[in-house]
């Protein structure tokens, strides 16, 4: 065992955090991690009393009152600060311990003065307004969205992670909306035109998992467990609604049974319940007994691809696996939200896996993370998985691809480190020990060092504490057609300072009749392999084939041209991703070759995954990585190739793929032309099926290439029939519009908060507003939308700062766009700093394609 390894190793915040608390905090906006220990110290037994008053009119304020209790350790003459992020009009009223007081709100905090306070039971009424920030008020419903400090934007609150407490909620509504919230549903009576709501008193939560959705929505229940469980959804689609309303139940009861089993807990909560949001920010979140999911990932019509399919039971068990990693067990300290993701991420693939056999759980495994973590941790802007949070308030900048993608990675290789099954005892153990209480990744690898003799330390530095991936190389000699002597290197891909990945991986010796296969565990800066010596010279050597290796692996080009040997998927996509990420680096392979070799493989690459993976790949090379004159020479080879490839491949699903593709990158009159026939005959080819949303998104191709699109995009909407479709099609179609004026327009209305409410369609728009084909007149919007930045981290839900730099800088390669960035950063050399790294993760195809871009 190795001992006295945390104390050396897992800081969890800078020096400067650990200061005695010898003077009152400060009055400051957010919740300053000092003030977070403070109250943790001096507060406990807390319960919220909730009565809210919603009005259909989603332009009304929503009015409340509510009593919160707690007990109180009262410390010299120290005022009490619950937080309150709203205007003082939206306080009405304030009596402590039954004295009305005067209400006092500074700096997003109600202060309570100590006189009012005593030691031991408290409790405070408030009469307030509610903020309607985080409640997401639609047309026709609304839902409460808290995560990760916008509980302070609705209520008065401790509004911090390891403060749990209980929540009574009653709630006043029109009579034919319904609702959903923590607590069974107690009581209902109806007066007026108002129906009104009690629940029962919630399970300890804290309050980012509290939460309520409340509109006009249709209800399915159906039984999980010996309980009656509800769905509300606003799905128009008889056809959808038919096909995914079983598959939806069965997925949550399958992972709910998996979870209680792997961690030999039962359902730790008092109820279940779902809500299907259209447009929802987010996948899923996780609010227990009212889980939030995105409408469109949950209900899918009989054509579904298995990647639509694949996304569904992955959302649903990744949020149903957060009931124990996240909601049971909470983080203290939002610093360690990546540990209920990397957990919820982690199990959700070993839960979808247990349905399925190996090869098929790790391909999908290594084309979900994989990309995904590259594609930040390739930058310069990368993070490391666990971060410094000094306030609350900039705790949603901790979310990304690192901690829900580099991190699931990370559990695999510490599971391979540790054994299985010792993973499991001690995760289990972590799991009763901290049962409905917070802890910290410190805690949980105290209890892991327990079950395994490896050294921690080094390998949680690296892995957890430092960004980055090391650029893994090999060298071989050959004697007589034979190895005589190869081994492996590493080293960092940025920076000078030497670090180390321990980690596992398979390497492959491929030939024309067979491949031998090494498992290799790397843990030096160079290793021989002794186990090639002697073996035959292969055709190429494949590094990290079995998918699990974490890094930048040399790739020979020699494998492009002999990849008909390559019989598994699996080693397929490894090689499909280690090739673009060289060509990326400026290595081995150019964009056009990588280009032509993916275009090559349409045709029988029959592995869905690995399809949509290639795609994807091209239509970024294109757009991205191609000069615009190339760009418009290869078009019609591009597109003959993807449309033949579409009447070759025979799976349904894989044609559904290339018609996309095709889609996607389009530019020729005859492309144009036949798509046109198809949307406005509404007749896709021949075994690809197209449903609404396809038809829209086909809509929106066509109108990027249409001078005057106008009718066209009308047409559209009037297809459309499901209201929450028609509200975001509104918006979307000013960004596609070809008016010059509507889009100008359009992206000025984006400087009010109101107008980004919906951050879905708004991000998907603002794709459209700088599509390749719209750049010359959109460049323009580029300094003001890093002006906007921190009015949207401020404003927005915890994706929407990312969404919004994506979807704005992901296809630029125009020089000038960097210039902008380059700029923006040198006028701004004390911006944040997390900030700043998401505006180097969003360029960085931009930075690459100025030397790429040939």
């Amino acid at each position: 065992m190795k001992k006295g390894v945390l104390a050396l190793c897992f800081v969890i915040f800078s020096s400067s955090y650990h200061t005695q608390v010898t003077s009152l905090p400060k009055i400051e906006s957010g919740v300053s991690y000092e003030l977070a220990q403070l109250r943790k110290n001096t507060l406990s037994e807390i319960k919220y009393e909730l009565s809210l008053k919603i009005p259909e009119n989603k332009s009304e304020r929503i009015s409340g009152t509510e009593v919160l209790s707690f007990n109180y350790k009262k410390q010299n003459e120290a005022p009490l600060q619950i937080d309150f992020k709203e205007e003082a009009s939206s306080l009405v009223s304030v009596s402590v311990n039954g004295q009305m007081t005067k209400p006092v709100l500074e700096n997003e905090h109600v202060i309570i003065e100590a006189k009012y306070l005593k030691s031991g039971f408290n409790q405070i009424n408030f009469t307030f307004l509610a903020g309607n920030g985080a409640l997401n008020r639609r047309d026709g419903y609304l839902y409460a969205l808290f995560v990760p400090d916008r509980a302070r934007t609705m209520f008065p609150c401790f509004d911090q992670p390891n403060l749990k407490a209980n929540y009574s909620l009653t709630l006043t509504i029109p009579e034919k909306w319904s609702a959903i919230a923590n607590g069974k549903l107690k009581e209902t009576s109806i007066q007026q035109g108002q129906k009104t709501l009690k629940f029962n008193q919630s399970d300890l939560l804290p309050t980012y998992l509290f939460s309520f959705a409340a509109g006009d929505f249709k209800t399915s229940t159906e039984k999980i467990g010996e309980q009656d469980s509800r769905l509300l959804y606003r799905e128009t689609d008889s056809v959808k609604i038919k096909n995914s309303m079983d598959s939806i139940f069965s997925l949550y009861r399958n992972s709910l049974a998996y979870f209680e089993k792997w961690t030999d807990i039962p359902h730790p909560f008092q109820k279940h319940g779902m809500i299907a949001v259209p447009d929802f920010q987010f996948g899923g979140m996780e609010h227990p007994g009212a889980i939030l999911f995105q409408n469109s990932t949950l209900f899918l019509d009989q054509n579904a691809t298995q990647n639509q399919l694949n996304n569904r039971s992955n959302l649903i068990a990744h949020e149903v696996a957060h009931l124990w990693f996240g909601d049971m067990v909470t983080m203290n300290w939002f610093n360690d939200v990546w540990m209920k993701e990397v957990f919820a991420n982690f199990m959700a693939d070993k839960s979808t896996g247990a349905s399925s056999d190996k090869s098929v759980y790790d391909l999908k495994f290594l084309t979900t993370h994989f990309p995904a973590a590259y594609g930040v941790d390739r930058t310069l802007g990368a993070n490391p998985i666990r971060q410094v949070l000094d306030n609350l308030q900039n705790a949603g900048m901790m979310y990304g691809p690192i901690i829900y993608n580099k991190a699931p990675i990370m559990m695999r290789q510490l599971e391979l480190l540790i054994g299985e099954e010792n993973f499991k005892k001690g995760v289990s153990e972590y799991l009763k020990k901290y049962a409905y209480s917070n802890a910290s990744w410190p805690d949980l690898i105290a209890i892991l060092d327990n079950h395994t003799p490896e050294d921690l330390q080094s390998w949680n530095k690296v892995w957890v504490n430092d960004p980055g991936r090391p650029v893994i190389d090999y060298d071989v000699k050959y004697k007589d057609n034979t190895i005589e002597h190869f081994s492996l290197s590493q080293h960092p891909e940025y920076g000078k300072d030497q670090k180390l990945w321990p980690q596992e991986f398979q390497l492959s010796l491929f030939y024309t009749d067979k491949v031998e296969k090494v498992s290799i565990k790397l843990s030096k800066k160079q290793q021989e392999v002794p186990a090639l010596k002697g073996k035959a010279k292969p055709l190429f050597i494949l590094l990290n084939s079995s998918g699990i290796g974490y890094g930048v692996f040399k790739t020979d080009k020699a494998v492009i041209k002999n990849f008909s040997v390559v019989k598994d998927p699996i080693n397929r996509a490894s090689i499909y991703i280690s090739l673009y990420e060289n060509m990326l680096n400026g290595s081995e392979v150019t964009p056009q070759d990588l280009l032509d070799f993916f275009a090559g493989q349409l045709s029988t690459e029959n592995t869905e995954l690995n399809l949509r993976l290639i795609t994807g790949y091209i239509a970024t090379i294109y757009w991205e990585f191609l000069p615009e004159n190339i760009r418009l020479k290869e078009s019609e080879n591009i597109e003959n190739i993807l449309w033949k490839a579409l009447q070759a491949q025979t799976a349904k699903n894989n044609k559904k793929i290339l018609f996309d593709g095709y889609q996607g990158i389009f530019q020729s009159q005859q492309a144009y032309d036949n798509l046109y026939t198809i949307w406005k005959s509404q007749t896709p080819p021949k075994e690809v099926s197209l449903n609404d949303e396809d038809f829209t998104s086909l809509a929106l191709s066509l109108s990027l290439r249409n001078a005057n699109n106008n009718d066209l995009l009308q047409e559209q909407l009037t297809r459309i029939k499901n209201p929450d479709r028609v509200n975001r099609f509104k918006i979307i179609m000013q960004a596609a519009s070809s008016d010059q004026k509507i889009r100008d327009d359009f992206f000025n209305s984006l400087t009010q908060k109101q107008n980004r409410a919906n951050e879905s369609a708004v991000g998907a728009a603002l794709g459209y507003l700088h599509h390749p084909l719209r750049q010359h007149t959109s460049i323009q919007y580029l300094p003001r939308s890093l002006d906007l930045l921190q009015e949207i981290q401020k404003t927005g839900d915890i994706f929407f700062p990312d969404n919004w730099l994506r979807s704005t800088f992901s296809n630029y390669q125009n020089p000038k766009a960097l210039e902008t960035v380059n700029q923006f950063l040198s006028q701004h050399p004390d911006y944040n700093a997390i900030l700043k790294n998401k505006i180097l993760q969003a360029t960085d195809n931009l930075k690459r394609a100025q030397a790429l871009v040939k």
